[in-house]
């Protein structure tokens, strides 16, 4: 008797298995037909046409007709430039929003509110990466070091593409607070951070024992090549003899102040720079005047020397104006151009490669030193390296005694 009613308990639940398999059979049969007969399928058929226009408009009678939210027109032609853009697979080829247009003009410029650190895109870790804080800012003096990975601001995270819209979160009012999340190698770090307004780029200078000159200075910005000049004048009122030019940690800037620094230095007509475009038409950048400078140098770098430090050392190593001491630079051998569209929004888009008096490429190689040197694996931090543990500096007043 019991195992009849466990054969029949047996029978129903099969039975219940079933019906609920033929159902859901019947379903998706169902779901698949409606889905590849309905109307809504032809309507999205946008494959065959390539004009940006039309497919872009496709979409958007799409939206139109389907959307159940509202539709801000204004994000959506942005979101597409931005994403259009994007997809050129160019780290420094971006879109900048109208709104982010005169923040981002002023840091070319080099003033900004903010906690003073200068960025690049990480694609192989698809993270924005602190190319070097400036010197005696907030991001500086709270131990933010070059290399690391920022995960978020504000607790929103961040991807490598974002990184314009994290650097406008990064900024704001001056004496207001903001919250980075930091990856260290395998640490994560929290900062907070009080905005300041940032002293972009101070030049310093001064005399080192046997009559050497020292000059150090972040990046290249409005008006550097003259507080170049003006440091080294006043060292040279000091009885300088030679000099250490000393651009590790420069992320570059702009590229006319670099080639104005060379040419204090380079022989009048020297080459300093091949400006090559996609059609590999040349334009050539040449020192326009003799030269105010004529003592021996040595160039310091690492491999945080980029874009514009590398026309500079890359222009003086060639011409034979100076040594260079340390490690590889960065090797950012392209160039950009802003371009200001009618609606107020910005192109920053790569425009040109360079090379240097030699015609040597420098994108993705870097510029070799002609004594590489590096630091002790005591030192911690880069950016603040006691001279006694400083064998990269050490190295170049040997050299120059």
């Amino acid at each position: 008797m019991e195992e009849k009613r466990r054969f029949k308990v047996y029978k129903i639940i099969m039975l219940v298995l079933l019906v609920a398999f033929i159902t859901f059979l019947c379903t998706s049969i169902g779901m698949y037909q409606y889905l590849t007969n309905s109307k809504s399928q032809k309507d999205i058929n946008i494959s065959a046409d390539t004009n940006i226009n039309a497919v872009l408009n496709k979409y958007k009678a799409i939206i139109d007709k389907y959307y159940l939210g509202e539709v801000d027109e204004k994000k959506l032609k942005e979101g597409a430039i931005k994403g259009y853009i994007e997809a050129l697979g160019d780290p420094y080829t971006e879109y900048i929003s109208e709104e982010d247009m005169q923040d981002y003009l002023d840091d070319t410029m080099g003033n900004f509110v903010g906690i003073g650190i200068y960025m690049i895109k990480n694609t192989e870790a698809n993270k924005i990466q602190v190319l070097a804080p400036i010197k005696n800012s907030p991001a500086e003096k709270a131990g933010i070091l070059p290399g690391d990975l920022i995960i978020s601001v504000n607790d929103v995270q961040y991807t490598a593409d974002e990184m314009s819209v994290a650097s406008t979160k990064i900024k704001g009012e001056e004496g207001t607070t903001v919250k980075l999340e930091i990856l260290r190698d395998t640490d994560t770090k929290t900062f907070e951070l009080k905005r300041e307004n940032i002293k972009v780029n101070p030049v310093e200078g001064k005399v080192l024992d046997n009559k050497i000159g020292y000059i150090e200075f972040s990046s290249f910005d409005e008006n550097t090549s003259e507080d170049f000049k003006a440091k080294f004048e006043e060292l040279q009122k000091q009885g300088i003899k030679s000099l250490i030019i000393d651009l590790r940690n420069n992320g570059g800037g702009i590229v006319d102040e670099a080639l104005k620094i060379a040419d204090y230095i380079a022989d009048k007509d020297s080459i300093l720079l091949y400006e090559v475009d996609k059609n590999n038409n040349e334009e050539i950048k040449k020192s326009q005047n003799d030269p105010i400078i004529d003592m021996p140098i040595v160039i310091l770098t690492n491999e945080n020397t980029a874009s514009s430090s590398e026309i500079l050392a890359g222009a003086l190593k060639d011409l034979g104006k100076a040594k260079i001491v340390g490690t590889k630079t960065f090797g950012k051998g392209v160039i950009q151009e802003v371009l200001t569209l009618t609606d107020g929004s910005g192109l920053k888009i790569t425009s040109e490669k360079y090379l240097t008096p030699n015609k040597t490429e420098i994108n993705k190689v870097g510029i070799e030193p002609n004594e590489k040197v590096e630091l002790p694996d005591t030192v911690k931090n880069i950016l603040n390296v006691e001279e006694k543990d400083d064998t990269q500096l050490q190295k170049a007043i040997e050299m120059l005694k």
